[in-house]
């Protein structure tokens, strides 16, 4: 079997910068790391491949620097790494991301299973896993908390939900986005580190995987970011202070003149 996994590398959450002129994450010099929710997904891989057998390829768009992801990726034991990096890829949304990266999934082939984490530390959107499933046409399951059972023709899994879970089963190929009780990752071992600081990283661009120039990075992204700004800090506000019953007295007269204000 061939388990592929998407990862991304996103700015440490402390480092967080926006350019000014395109409204886009600032990247480049900025420290970054694997996305919380992707180390879920190549941990499940490597389960995966260590349970069934086969072949674990881990998949990152970025910057030349996310090249730093795929290796760590590698010393926790995936076999193969690819970076799908072009300077047309700048700006995607999560339609061109995915986009991208399912046709760099279509170059790989013979993939069985794809994993992603849920969603992004940076974006929070939660649709790149599912972009990939619908560019490729295949069937999806996500908040996957388990998986059950693999097969050579399907895979069933138990699916979080707000209150519980419930068991799906899909035909393969098949994608899945993964949450953080699915596993505990593990860390890279010494020999793992070695290995992939030593290994090869096939690196791809906008031609190798032959996509469409005119879905690709900023210019083919449906959507568009018009403006981003920082709040202004909120002033006023009220404290209350005394004995705890004066105070809740005192809290429901002023509610009171808030709502009836406002009839």
């Amino acid at each position: 079997m061939h388990f592929a996994v998407c990862i991304k590398q996103v700015p440490d959450t402390t480092d967080v910068r926006i350019d000014p002129k395109t409204n886009t994450l600032m990247r480049e010099g900025v420290a970054s790391i694997i996305n919380p929710f992707d180390v879920y997904a190549i941990e499940e891989s490597i389960r995966l491949k260590e349970k069934y057998g086969g072949t674990v390829t881990v998949l990152t768009m970025g910057p030349p620097q996310a090249e730093a992801a795929l290796r760590e990726a590698l010393a926790m034991g995936a076999d193969n790494a690819v970076l799908i990096s072009d300077r047309a890829f700048a700006g995607s949304d999560t339609w061109a991301t995915s986009y991208t990266l399912a046709m760099a999934l279509r170059k790989l082939e013979d993939v069985t299973l794809v994993l992603c984490g849920k969603q992004a530390s940076d974006g929070d959107t939660a649709q790149v896993g599912p972009g990939i499933a619908t560019h490729l046409d295949w069937p999806q399951i996500t908040y996957v908390r388990k998986i059950e059972n693999v097969e050579s023709d399907k895979i069933t899994a138990e699916r979080l939900l707000e209150n519980g879970y419930e068991v799906v089963e899909s035909e393969l190929p098949c994608l899945l986005t993964v949450v953080k009780e699915i596993n505990e990752p593990r860390l890279p071992s010494l020999k793992g580190k070695m290995r992939a600081k030593k290994a090869e990283i096939a690196a791809w661009n906008a031609a190798a995987i032959e996509a469409e120039p005119a879905k690709l990075g900023l210019d083919g992204s449906p959507t568009k970011v018009v403006k981003i700004f920082t709040p202004e800090p909120r002033s006023g506000g009220q404290m209350l202070e005394g004995d705890p019953e004066d105070v809740c007295r005192e809290l429901v007269a002023a509610l009171k003149d808030v709502v009836l204000g406002c009839v």
